[in-house]
């Protein structure tokens, strides 16, 4: 819940569509005409590293810390792919999750009403859908110890390690619990434990959690078997808890079931109040600056953040019913078959709020 009167937003724009998409969220919100509303844009991603020399310099990382929230577009620049791999653009978003203690991700997927021709499922599947995907962010390969070396046999070998604590494990295994008390009361741990020790110790650590959360129906999937119910059954699905890696690969395909990655939004909270909010699509350098990407994803994103950090649930239903209204008129963006194009798309959720 907000702890004052004031709402401090950092927009960090970053690279490709990322400018166009926050624009237009930017614009939603200030319709709202909410108390309080300070807004402050840093750079992030390419484009910082273009002007700064560092896809996450320290004076962006400094208005991060001096605010509520962040509305995050997108980062990656093809050109800058041979630069070392520190300095590369998608390294802001994964130094913003370390500094800032981001370690819980909330995906949200369900189909719009209307859109359910648009999916690669047959239209009765894919109606069923109304699910929501919750990922550790701070620990797995990802931020594991990684490197190359020399076996000594002479043959180059990458390595990156894949592990867990036992408290890394409960923190985000009660985020999973708390959002399925407030949905259908299902949640499913996603792992591999049949062969990883990692992911042992992590359905051990959620069953041990599960005593908490007596009223929520706890089941288990391995990952592969969780991609394909995804595919066969997503309507049986109510929260999935899952770590970073399998996550970051069932966050994507439950957006594909959906129809299209241009309507997912998501948020990676700390712990308290504080979160990033971003569309899950990427940089689309192929479409920057043409006016085509459509918003929507990055729109429902200032949604979720009005929601967990502010606290503010009526302004974010208000958001999302403009944006399927806007849906249900017919107003489609390129991705959705349409050619709504950037603008057009966030004048019709403006004129719809």
């Amino acid at each position: 819940m907000m702890k004052s009167n004031t709402m401090r937003i950092a927009v960090f724009a970053g690279d490709g569509i990322g400018p166009e998409v926050t624009e237009q969220a930017v614009r939603v919100l200030e319709k709202l005409s909410l108390p309080g509303l300070e807004l402050v844009e840093g750079d992030v991603g390419g484009a910082a590293y273009r002007k700064h020399g560092h896809p996450l310099p320290e004076a962006t990382l400094d208005i991060a810390r001096g605010v509520d929230a962040i509305l995050f577009g997108a980062v990656g620049d093809f050109g800058l792919d041979s630069l070392e791999r520190h300095l590369r653009p998608e390294q802001a978003i994964l130094g913003l999750r370390k500094e800032l203690g981001l370690f819980a991700n909330l995906r949200p997927a369900r189909v719009f009403e209307g859109l359910e021709g648009l999916t690669s499922l047959r239209p009765e599947v894919a109606r069923a859908i109304d699910l929501l995907i919750v990922r550790e962010l701070n620990g797995d390969v990802y931020f594991g110890e990684k490197g190359m070396r020399t076996t000594p046999d002479g043959r180059r070998q990458g390595y990156d390690i894949m592990s867990y604590a036992e408290d890394e494990v409960r923190r985000i295994a009660r985020i999973g619990f708390e959002a399925a008390m407030k949905r259908g009361k299902r949640l499913c741990s996603v792992d591999k434990a049949n062969v990883l020790e990692t992911s042992q110790l992590w359905r051990d650590v959620v069953i041990e959690t599960s005593a908490e959360f007596p009223e929520v129906e706890l089941s288990h999937m391995y990952v592969d078997n969780a991609a394909m119910q995804l595919v066969k059954a997503p309507g049986d699905f109510d929260v999935i808890v899952t770590g970073n890696l399998f996550g970051d690969i069932l966050s994507d395909q439950a957006s594909m079931c959906v129809g299209s990655i241009g309507l997912l939004a998501s948020a990676s909270l700390a712990e308290g109040t504080y979160g990033l909010y971003e569309p899950i699509h990427g940089s689309a350098p192929d479409i920057a600056g043409k006016g085509l990407a459509n918003p929507m994803a990055t729109i429902l994103s200032a949604a979720m953040m009005l929601r967990y950090t502010f606290g503010l649930e009526e302004p974010a239903a208000r958001i999302e019913a403009a944006v399927a209204k806007a849906l249900a008129d017919g107003v489609h963006g390129g991705d959705l078959g349409g050619n709504a194009g950037t603008r057009e798309i966030g004048d019709a959720i403006v004129e719809r709020l």
